[in-house]
């Protein structure tokens, strides 16, 4: 397999999953300015629809968006239980959070990155960022993760979401919980090979 990344983007939830599962892959960084990759290919001739993550599976054909990869991902390796079993309420819960965080937080959270943004919008942005979080800060209280004490795929997203706060010069201080899960979670030894790999540490 091979993920196609760019350093923090969204594509980093898969490839910290790819670490904890210690499956097989190469990675190639895509510059989404020039939508290149680095070996010089077309990024749109990967993913037409132009940004990362992409994962190119063994047999040519391309998968993309995060949270579909990264249970693509943990169903290839079930015994490292990254993924509770399909049909179970335990599932439904993390596929539950991970549609928050696609929806709620990444979203919200990608609007900064436009350069045009109003100072107006920006802060209804960040206020609205600040209430969906505060949701995640009351349902991380008394738990390690997301759904418990295990980590799940969803935590994987969550983390890496959430990390684009400090360069967005969002203060996570009012959300001391999130704060302490996220530290937990840039402790684990895959993601710090995956920040490493990355360049982010």
């Amino acid at each position: 397999m091979k993920l196609f990344y760019t350093p923090g983007a969204c594509s980093l939830s898969p490839h910290i999953v790819l670490n904890e599962l210690g499956l097989a892959y190469t990675a190639e960084k895509v510059d989404l300015k020039q939508h290149k990759t680095a070996s010089g290919g077309d990024f749109y001739a990967i993913n037409a629809k132009g940004y990362v993550p992409a994962l190119q599976l063994d047999n040519g054909e391309v998968l993309t968006e995060g949270p579909a990869i990264i249970q693509y991902l943990a169903d290839q390796k079930p015994e490292a239980n990254l993924l509770p079993p399909a049909g179970s309420l335990e599932r439904a819960r993390v596929q539950e959070w991970l549609n928050f965080i696609g929806t709620e937080l990444h979203k919200t959270l990608a609007a900064l990155f436009n350069p045009n943004i109003t100072e107006e919008a920006k802060s209804n942005t960040v206020e609205t960022f600040g209430k969906r979080l505060g949701f995640v800060e009351k349902a991380l209280q008394g738990n390690d993760y997301l759904t418990g004490k295990a980590f799940s795929v969803a935590d994987a997203y969550l983390f890496t979401i959430v990390n684009w706060a400090p360069m967005l010069k969002i203060d996570l201080s009012p959300w001391p919980t999130v704060g302490e899960f996220q530290k937990r979670v840039a402790n684990r030894p895959a993601v710090q090979k995956t920040l490493k790999a990355e360049g982010l540490i």
